[in-house]
């Protein structure tokens, strides 16, 4: 029997079948992991909103930070942070400019739905007007309170939008960190 000898209700019936399994074949890749990439613009801007940043270290030290620069690291699989720093003794009349460098390890929050920074360290931090001794004694500090602040600050935020595809919330999973950006692995909520 050739597809020429079909009736033509027949035919219709089997081309449909074949149409709709197709199309069902593709809704199921489109419900599997999708890999996106987050330039390192797009990283930079969502640092950028979050800054400048003030804190009071140890009640003694007021620190601001800002002007971050974010560089990426994929031969570690980590990130590089660098800022401007102003240290201002409220009990003194100078301050001290300077500049912070860390860097740590990118995870992903999925329930938070934010990239944030884990295993920070503190690479350098020069401040202009102190000496050496002092400026190591600065540097533990400034691990110590960089530990704790970028544990809660988010470096990237998802839309719920953007996760969100063809009618499928999706979640994300996992991240490398390349030359160019973050490829972040997304999953379908379950």
């Amino acid at each position: 029997m050739t597809l020429t000898s079909l009736p033509r209700r027949r035919l219709v019936a089997l081309a449909s079948t074949i149409v709709v399994g197709s199309l069902l074949a593709g809704c199921g890749t489109l419900s599997g992991p999708r890999q996106v990439e987050i330039p390192l613009a797009k990283l930079q801007a969502g640092l950028d909103r979050r800054f400048p940043m003030d804190n009071r270290l140890f009640d003694l030290l007021d620190l601001r930070l800002s002007h971050p620069r974010l560089s990426l690291l994929p031969e570690t699989d980590r990130v590089a942070i660098g800022l401007e720093a102003y240290i201002a003794p409220p009990f003194m009349q100078q301050s001290f400019t300077g500049t912070l460098a860390l860097s740590g390890r990118l995870y992903v929050d999925a329930t938070r739905g934010a990239v944030f920074m884990s295993e920070p360290q503190v690479d350098s931090f020069t401040l202009s007007g102190i000496d050496g001794a002092r400026q190591q004694q600065l540097a533990g500090a400034a691990n110590k309170l960089m530990s704790k602040l970028v544990r809660d600050i988010p470096v990237y935020n998802f839309r719920m939008e953007d996760l969100r595809y063809a009618g499928i919330q999706f979640v994300p999973t996992r991240l490398v960190t390349t030359r160019t950006g973050l490829q972040v692995t997304l999953e379908p909520q379950r």
